[in-house]
């Protein structure tokens, strides 16, 4: 089975169908049986744009970031003890709590992350893109 999770520029990206989503990154994720995108997803998202910096999700803000998921026909990781569990243990000094948790997530549930980050490398993901 072809599963996936998009991290957060990944599913942003795709749900604006922004350019510096590569074409072939798309093709993988259209072609795949189970894209994930995680509840830390939304959060960031909401949080981000509500303090300004991401003023272009406004579009997906309006139409409802749970009714874009599931216009994509994309599935959502709700987030598990576990999964902050294995967030705040990582011994990496990266210190984007979204960036830990959703590392956490695509190693528990044993999901590649779509992702063109390579400083998520360090927490052991296998990383698409």
């Amino acid at each position: 089975m072809n599963r996936m999770l998009l991290d957060t520029h990944s599913f942003l990206w795709w749900a604006l169908g922004d350019e510096h989503l590569p074409a072939d990154t798309r093709r993988r994720i259209d072609a795949a049986d189970d894209v994930y995108v995680s509840a830390v997803t939304a959060w960031e998202l909401r949080t981000k744009h509500r303090i300004g910096k991401l003023p272009e999700v406004s579009p997906l803000i309006v139409r409802d970031l749970a009714v874009v998921l599931r216009s994509e026909d994309f599935r959502e990781l709700p987030v598990s003890f576990s999964d902050g569990d294995l967030a705040g243990a990582f011994s990496q000094p990266h210190k984007d709590p979204f960036d830990r948790m959703i590392a956490a997530q695509a190693l528990n549930h044993r999901l590649p992350l779509v992702s063109n980050d390579a400083a998520l490398d360090a927490f052991g993901v296998v990383r698409v893109w």
